[in-house]
């Protein structure tokens, strides 16, 4: 794999761990700054919605600038962003915070994308995806449990002061691996309308669509892990950290795994890691009973939850070759993120409303296999195509 690739994935995990670090400090964020834990939650959803709200406009607006710089813009909001968080006085200011920092991450990942799948043969774009991706892996792996140990032995402000750094370093990588003068990083634009259009392509759109609904239960479940391990399982709030390694470990093979079976077939990856990732969290009620299969579950989430990832991007890129691909590139990273803010959200709704922490599982599960319906309407679409094709009367 290129050098340009692997700096694609230091600016991936700094993004990754500001994306996910608030969920090992919900505890103390609520406390602190007396809220509730549903409250906090939300502050994912916040950054979420930015995402899904900054990823196509940015995408447009950088449409003209290089690639490479693009890129290093992205990543200095990002740093200022996270610098903004651990100064916020109030829960109002930190969502504020969250927000600006957010509206980096969706074009970063989808010019991010564009960018991998150039400095590679055909045959390995979808790992080529998945190693950028490994990024979010390593942040899961080691920057949310690094952060969440920082929060609870110096507060949670010092876990945003050492995302910041790492957004610094960062950026310092971008700036020296990533090409400026090659074809993956500056071409000509192709007019707005012509970018527009692929968004009128029905595939498209139901691959936004699978990718929205197919995700939204890893968040229902995971933005409330801390207190599931804590008030279900019963383990001590030390215990958390640990146990979300075990998960970032899971996010890195499911992660390379996802990639490898969508370069094999792809739409087979996508029905069946969605599949997996429903039965998987159809078993969190059980699972969550003892301490050891507690620790299994969480590892298996993160296997199941990033085996999802490259087939879903790869589909969307796949159906929106040609002029487009950028903005049909970010929109899936949005749609990641709106998947993020629809789980926190339905989690939190669940807790406050519903059957409580418990019954997160099955929720989960329920909205995952709706993402699976879309998927296996897309296949549908796929196989009525070329018989519509062969039916058509030729032309003379």
């Amino acid at each position: 794999m290129p050098i340009a690739l692997l700096a694609l994935t230091a600016g991936a995990f700094g993004i990754g761990t500001t994306e996910f670090v608030i969920m090992g400090l919900l505890l103390q964020v609520s406390a602190d700054l007396h809220v509730s834990i549903a409250a906090a939650g939300l502050l994912i959803s916040g950054y979420a919605l930015g995402v899904a709200a900054g990823a196509p406009l940015l995408t447009i607006a950088t449409r003209r600038a290089s690639r490479k710089t693009v890129l290093l813009a992205l990543m200095a909001i990002f740093t200022l962003g996270n610098i903004a968080c651990a100064l916020a006085p109030t829960y109002e200011t930190l969502m504020a915070a969250r927000v600006i920092t957010s509206l980096a991450h969706g074009t970063f990942f989808g010019v991010g994308a564009v960018v991998a799948t150039g400095l590679v043969a055909p045959e390995k774009r979808a790992s080529a995806i998945a190693v950028m991706f490994t990024g979010l892996t390593a942040a899961t792996m080691l920057g949310v449990p690094a952060g969440a140990w920082l929060g609870l032995h110096f507060g949670w402000r010092s876990t945003f002061w050492a995302v910041a750094l790492i957004g610094v370093l960062a950026l310092a990588v971008l700036a020296l691996f990533v090409p400026r003068d090659r074809n993956t990083d500056r071409q000509a634009p192709a007019p707005l309308r012509d970018e527009l259009a692929v968004l009128a392509r029905p595939q498209v759109l139901l691959g936004l669509a699978m990718t929205v609904l197919g995700y939204a239960g890893v968040f229902v479940v995971f933005t409330y892990i801390q207190p599931l391990l804590t008030r279900i399982t019963g383990l001590p709030e030390s215990a958390v950290s640990p146990l979300l390694l075990l998960f970032g470990g899971g996010l890195a093979v499911g992660n390379i795994l996802g990639g490898k079976l969508a370069d094999r077939a792809l739409m087979p990856a996508v029905l069946g890691t969605l599949a997996v990732l429903a039965a998987v969290m159809a078993l969190m009620q059980p699972a969550l009973q003892t301490g050891v299969t507690a620790a299994f579950f969480v590892g298996l989430l993160g296997v199941a939850a990033f085996a999802t990832v490259a087939p879903l991007q790869l589909r969307v890129l796949e159906k929106a070759a040609g002029a487009g691909q950028n903005l049909a590139s970010s929109l899936n990273i949005a749609a990641f993120n709106l998947g993020n803010a629809l789980g926190a959200w339905v989690g939190g709704a669940v807790i406050e409303r519903g059957p409580g922490l418990g019954a997160l599982g099955w929720v989960a599960a329920l909205l995952t296999l709706v993402g699976l319906a879309i998927a296996l309407w897309s296949r549908a679409l796929d196989r009525r195509e070329p018989a519509l094709a062969d039916c058509a009367p030729a032309r003379t």
